[in-house]
């Protein structure tokens, strides 16, 4: 018997039964539609918290004041030895391969202009917060470079404060109240959107001397540091721990870098796609039980065919063949149909819920299609071993 003869005898038998053989690919459908249906939401959440935090840049590194502990503890967050200062953020620029370096106190207070009235996120910054975070000014200027201590009054406004206070009205010049403190505006930032949940468009920037002056602080709340993007990431982590130990006398801070906070959380998303794409591969193992089941009823039903087949010269190879390629057909057209049903739920959902991110591994794609062809040929095995070795004589008898 020829390669085509067994194909086209499986062929027909797929088709023969064809309400049995929806039924069997549908479980493998399921499968692999929930595989890749959640793995495209969890590559997506991948992609998506990935991009808010690295669209400042990879080359960032952020000083905390007080000494992250072994158990976990941030001292920082109950105050340290010595508050970080602007002159610590200073010292910090002056050192090689920095790039710039942004003093950053943030806080909440009232803004109001125009009779107009509203609470809005007010961050404390140095002239370099734009190139710091790639933040462009839409029009005007961002905060000058002026002496920390007596940093003038000035303030640059978010697009949606100056949509809110200033619509239709040009604000540059006017004055705006912060915390019932008057400042010049001097410049309005380009839309940001949100970031992590924080929306840069509802804020205002003021000198951060002025800013820890509003909140009553003692220090800053982080110093952010970019450095050239060439430049040796542990040099730099050691020139900052060395000077900032000089400046306070011991190492009351945290250095925590970009770019390795990014490769721990690019690690701990891949854990959870894969642990969400196995959740859904639970489903194509119970699609691979459905095959098992029908495969097993299949000969069965067929033992006479099978003893004729044999009969007429057909070997135990050869029928061990048959089965097989009639469970694969199955897992593998329940795959496609699977692959496509997942994949269009999956962008039907992203046009009905926009901010859902959705993106489809190809990987996770071609493997779980691999992974169903395997599943059917694991559950046709055992099925078709006991065709194979059916008497012929006993098999014609149950005619």
């Amino acid at each position: 018997m020829l390669l085509s003869d067994l194909i086209r005898l499986a062929t027909a038998s797929f088709f023969a039964s064809r309400l049995r053989s929806f039924l069997t690919a549908l479980g493998i459908a399921v499968g692999i539609a929930a595989v890749i249906l959640l793995t495209s939401i969890g590559a997506g959440l991948h992609q998506f918290v990935l991009a808010e935090f690295s669209q400042f840049g990879t080359n960032l590194i952020v000083i905390q004041p007080g000494k992250t502990q072994t158990h976990g503890g941030n001292a920082g967050v109950f105050g340290s030895a010595r508050p970080l200062s602007i002159e610590d953020a200073l010292a910090v620029q002056r050192l090689p391969y920095i790039q710039a370096v942004n003093p950053s106190v943030q806080g909440n207070a009232e803004v109001r202009a125009n009779g107009k009235t509203r609470r809005s996120t007010v961050y404390g910054a140095g002239h370099q917060f734009s190139k710091v975070f790639a933040i462009n000014v839409q029009t005007g200027s961002f905060l000058p470079d002026d002496e920390p201590t007596q940093a003038r009054a000035f303030v640059v406004l978010g697009s949606k404060v100056r949509q809110e206070l200033y619509a239709g009205v040009n604000p540059l010049g006017s004055y705006l109240r912060v915390g019932g403190q008057r400042y010049r505006v001097i410049g309005v930032m380009a839309p940001k959107g949100q970031i992590l949940g924080f929306d840069l468009d509802d804020s205002v920037f003021i000198p951060a001397s002025r800013a820890m002056e509003l909140f009553n602080r003692p220090g800053l709340m982080e110093i952010q540091v970019n450095y050239q993007p060439n430049a040796d990431l542990d040099n730099i982590l050691h020139a900052l721990g060395r000077l900032l130990k000089e400046r306070h006398g011991s190492e009351d801070f945290t250095l925590i870098p970009q770019a390795k906070a990014l490769e721990v959380l690019g690690s701990v998303l891949d854990v959870i796609t894969f642990a969400v794409g196995a959740l859904g591969g639970i489903s194509l193992l119970v699609g691979g039980v459905g095959i098992l089941t029908i495969m097993t009823m299949a000969v069965t039903e067929r033992t006479a065919e099978i003893g004729l087949l044999r009969a007429l010269g057909a070997r135990e190879s050869q029928v061990l063949m048959l089965f097989l390629i009639e469970a694969i057909l199955l897992s593998a057209l329940g795959g496609l149909a699977g692959l496509l049903l997942g994949f269009g739920i999956a962008q039907a959902l992203h046009l009905l819920f926009p901010a859902l991110p959705v993106h489809t591994p190809w990987l996770f794609a071609v493997s779980a299609l691999l992974s169903a062809a395997s599943i059917g040929l694991a559950a046709g095995v055992m099925p078709a071993r006991r065709a194979a070795r059916l008497d012929p004589v006993e098999a014609l008898r149950t005619e």
